[in-house]
């Protein structure tokens, strides 16, 4: 079934886009940045985007570098919270020097997906094993553990791992297993050792680097990530996760390679992860596919 999902983030609102621009709301501060979608023109007048805390600067001599303004008085870093069944997901927020700010707030569409799966596996008796491919700041990471799963998170930044532990230990969490590896040459490993999972996300960049300076362009690799991925998870009750953020990448893509992978689900969404600002505005800000087998 195809469908547009936009979750309900308490501590998250878009209120504003246009210009290539995004204006939102963390918790209590609101920052601005880029945003190449945004192709319309902003509802509000400039002085109230003027009124951002925090505001991303492009450096001029690259596409995604720049730095941050921030008005006096506001912090670096602070934390926004994520109501999960009976538990609290508490993230930590920093302004990188990519315009990022440690989490991705459409994805807690997925994160409630994640979290009601494996609380139907464990009712069924089975304990969970979920692994996260490309798991960034590991918000499906503590979505998975919350509900009670044996969880492997897969990043190849040591930082952003850590990152992610603090997010755990932040959520009062904690028995996640930790991988600072390159998600393709682990899941290849896993396939070697006949591991199985019940639950896999895969959130893979465009292109990124491996630990160990491996090439990852996704239309080349995600084939073969998906063929691999096929041969971890568990035939029956499973569920997969996928979400690509590459523009011109649609959901209708993503099912195909997926299906041709795993073969036909027993229910399954594809679509764009999006939020509407104030006025209405609705800003897609990735495609994603799921199913449950």
């Amino acid at each position: 079934m195809q469908q547009q999902l936009t979750p309900a983030f308490g501590d998250y609102e878009l209120i504003d886009t246009g210009h290539f621009e995004k204006l939102e709301r963390f918790g209590r501060f609101v920052t601005r940045r880029p945003e190449p979608q945004a192709i319309w023109r902003p509802s509000l007048s400039e002085e109230g985007w003027r009124r951002a805390d925090a505001a991303f600067l492009r450096d001029a001599r690259s596409d995604e570098r720049g730095e941050w303004r921030l008005r006096p008085g506001v912090p670096d870093r602070w934390t926004v919270s994520y109501p999960l069944g009976g538990s609290v997901l508490r993230m930590r927020l920093g302004l990188t020097s990519f315009k990022h700010v440690g989490i991705f707030p459409e994805q807690a569409a997925n994160w409630d997906f994640i979290y009601d799966n494996c609380r139907r596996l464990s009712t069924a008796g089975r304990t969970p094993r979920v692994l996260n491919l490309f798991a960034y700041t590991g918000g499906a990471t503590l979505a998975a553990r919350a509900a009670g799963a044996e969880t492997t998170h897969v990043d190849s930044v040591k930082q952003v791992v850590s990152w992610a532990r603090e997010n755990m230990e932040l959520s009062g969490l904690d028995g996640v297993r930790w991988i600072v590896e390159d998600a393709l040459k682990f899941v290849q490993r896993e396939v070697r050792r006949g591991s199985r999972y019940h639950g896999i996300i895969l959130d893979p960049p465009a292109y990124g680097r491996g630990a160990n300076g491996e090439k990852w362009i996704l239309e080349d690799n995600i084939c073969e990530m998906l063929e691999c991925c096929a041969r971890l998870l568990e035939p029956a009750g499973a569920f997969l996760v996928l979400n690509l953020y590459s523009m011109g990448l649609s959901s209708t893509l993503a099912r195909t390679a997926v299906r041709q992978a795993f073969g036909a689900p027993r229910e399954e969404q594809w679509g764009e992860l999006c939020f509407s600002d104030r006025a209405g505005k609705q800003l897609p800000l990735g495609t994603y596919y799921r199913f449950t087998r």
